[in-house]
C-alpha cells in the first residue's frame, strides 16, 4: 500500500524549520523520526577548511606577530567557518589583513561557487604593525574527517580536523493522531536547524534520498566486488571521531574532559560514570550538560 500522508511547515525561521509529517501509521513515527535524525546529524554533505597554510607559521603552536589569539586558537576559529560549495575537487581561498581590529570571516576571498555563509564570525584580533595572510584548502565531505587521515609533508601546510555536515541540531517527537474514527495513527513533529549552507527542507529531503538509496539496494540489491580487504567502520560512525570541543560544551567542561583523556565522542560515550565524576571540576550536572550534547549528535553516555 502506497504511503499517504503530508509534510506542513509549522514554523520556518532563518536557519530552521519545524515540519508536521502526519498521519502515519502507528509506530512510523518513531521508525521514520530516529532514521531521519541519524542522517541528518551524520551523513549530510557539506563544506569545511581541511588544511591552512599561514605565512611566518611553520605549525599550530606559534604565535603571529600583533595577533591577539594564538595560532591554535585562529585555527579552531576557522574551523568554525561554513562554506557554501559542494565541487568535487578541493577549492583554495585566502585571507589577507593588515588593519587593527577585527577579523572577520567576511575578509575571506573566495572563488566563484564558493560562499562563507556565516561572514560575521570574528576570526581574529590585529593589533598595529600586524599582517595577517592564509590560503585556505576548502572540501566537500559527509561527516567528520580528522587532521591525521591528511598529514601533510609540506612544512607549514597544517592539516584541520574537519566537521562537514550543515546540520547543526535535530529534535523529534512522535504525537497520536486520528484519522475519521481511527485514532492508531503517529504524528512526527521534526525540528531542523542548519548552519545557513542548505535550508533545512533541503536537508531533509537530502536525508529522505539518502535513506531511499540504501533501501533500493534491499529491492534491487546492485552486485559489489567483494575485495581482500574491508574497511570497517566503528559503530558510531563519523560522530564518533568528534572532538569534545566540537559538539557544544561549555569551554570549561570540555577542558576538564580533554585534559583527563576523553577528548572525543567515542571515548565519552564508552567511559563509564564513575570515571566521569572522578574528571576534576565536573559533577552530576556537568553529566547532564554532556549527555545532552551527545544526544543533539544521536548519541549518549553508556550508563545515562
Amino acid at each position: 500500500m502506497e504511503p499517504i500522508f503530508e509534510i506542513k511547515e509549522l514554523n520556518t525561521q532563518d536557519k530552521y524549520t519545524k515540519f508536521e509529517i502526519t498521519p502515519l501509521p502507528a509506530g512510523y513515527g518513531d521508525t521514520l523520526g530516529t532514521a531521519l535524525r541519524r542522517v541528518l546529524l551524520t551523513n549530510m554533505q557539506g563544506a569545511a577548511v581541511t588544511s591552512v597554510k599561514i605565512d611566518g607559521v611553520r605549525h599550530q603552536f606559534s604565535t603571529l606577530k600583533g595577533m591577539k589569539e594564538d595560532v591554535l586558537d585562529f585555527l579552531l576559529n576557522l574551523k568554525k567557518v561554513r562554506f557554501a560549495y559542494s565541487g568535487n575537487e578541493s577549492a583554495t581561498v585566502t585571507l589577507s589583513a593588515d588593519k587593527v581590529g577585527e577579523v572577520k570571516a567576511g575578509d575571506i576571498k573566495t572563488p566563484t561557487g564558493v560562499k562563507v555563509a556565516n561572514p560575521e564570525l570574528v576570526l581574529a584580533n590585529l593589533s598595529k604593525g600586524a599582517k595577517l595572510s592564509v590560503e585556505m584548502t576548502v572540501s566537500s565531505g559527509v561527516g567528520y574527517s580528522p587532521a591525521d587521515e591528511r598529514e601533510e609533508e609540506k612544512v607549514g601546510i597544517i592539516p584541520l580536523d574537519a566537521s562537514f555536515s550543515p546540520v547543526e541540531r535535530v529534535n523529534f517527537k512522535v504525537e497520536d493522531t486520528r484519522v475519521g474514527r481511527l485514532t492508531n495513527y503517529n504524528k512526527l513533529i521534526l525540528e531542523v536547524w542548519t548552519d545557513g549552507t542548505i535550508s533545512p527542507r533541503e536537508a531533509l529531503e537530502e536525508s529522505a534520498k539518502n535513506l531511499v538509496g540504501y533501501f533500493n539496494q534491499i529491492v534491487s540489491p546492485k552486485v559489489v566486488e567483494k575485495k581482500e580487504e574491508i574497511a570497517v567502520e566503528d559503530t558510531l560512525g563519523p560522530v564518533g571521531r568528534l572532538s569534545v570541543e566540537e559538539i557544544g560544551l561549555p569551554t570549561r567542561v570540555a577542558n576538564a574532559l580533554a585534559k583527563s583523556g576523553f577528548d572525543t565522542v567515542e571515548k565519552l560515550v564508552n567511559a563509564e560514570k564513575d570515571d566521569l565524576i572522578k574528571v576534576r571540576n565536573l559533577g552530576e550536572k556537568s553529566l547532564d550538560v554532556i549527555n545532552d550534547a551527545l544526544k543533539e549528535k544521536g548519541v549518549q553516555l553508556a550508563n545515562a
